[in-house]
């Protein structure tokens, strides 16, 4: 499986690294999650200057696509030279989205009729490029999710990971990295959330 982790100019580490590392717990199963933006480096919101893996366009062919957030979304929502670059398919993708990433999934009309989840900053955004924002963490329809706060990641790299390879995997992976002493509850609540989408 291949996997693009779009990050952008001001990403949010949890988001980026956090569903990354999680997805790249596959790679015995020939999976490889890659950081993927629209320049060679992209700098955090908090000053932390990456490499991307791959350009922008990889996610194009990619097997599963997500957008991460960052402070600077809003401002990539309104760049078309950015947006123009990508050419998601719902059909053959699984496509999600962490926080402010739902409003770039909106933006490039994968959103139509669905509703949303992501962080209340992004929240009135999200809602005035017309939709409707959830009060929950996690939300999935086919091959779209969206996912809402940065702890949300697990979730939504635990989807996409129970989508492609079963919910055995997803919990296999999700138990590797619970807090020691809280395995059990972390993975059935983890999965109590993902499971009404699968």
């Amino acid at each position: 499986m291949r996997i693009a982790v779009l990050t952008f100019e001001g990403f949010n580490e949890l988001d980026s690294f956090v569903a990354a590392a999680l997805l790249n717990r596959m790679r015995g199963q020939g999976w490889q999650a890659e950081i993927t933006a629209p320049s060679d480096w992209v700098t955090s919101m908090n000053g932390v200057r990456v490499q991307a893996q791959q350009p922008l366009e990889y996610a194009n062919s990619a097997d599963v696509v997500l957008f991460g957030s960052g402070i600077l979304t809003r401002d990539i929502a309104k760049d078309r030279n950015i947006l123009d670059r990508l050419q998601l398919d719902p059909q053959r993708q699984l496509i999600g989205s962490q926080c402010s990433g739902a409003l770039l999934m909106a933006k490039l009309g994968l959103l139509d009729n669905l509703p949303a989840c992501t962080d209340l900053t992004t929240k009135p955004w999200v809602i005035e490029a017309g939709v409707r924002v959830l009060d929950q963490p996690f939300f999935a329809s086919g091959n779209l999710a969206t996912a809402g706060g940065c702890l949300s990641a697990p979730y939504l790299a635990a989807w996409a990971i129970a989508k492609l390879a079963g919910e055995d995997a997803a919990a296999s992976v999700l138990h590797y990295v619970a807090p020691v002493g809280e395995k059990e509850a972390y993975v059935e609540r983890a999965l109590g959330v993902i499971r009404p989408y699968l």
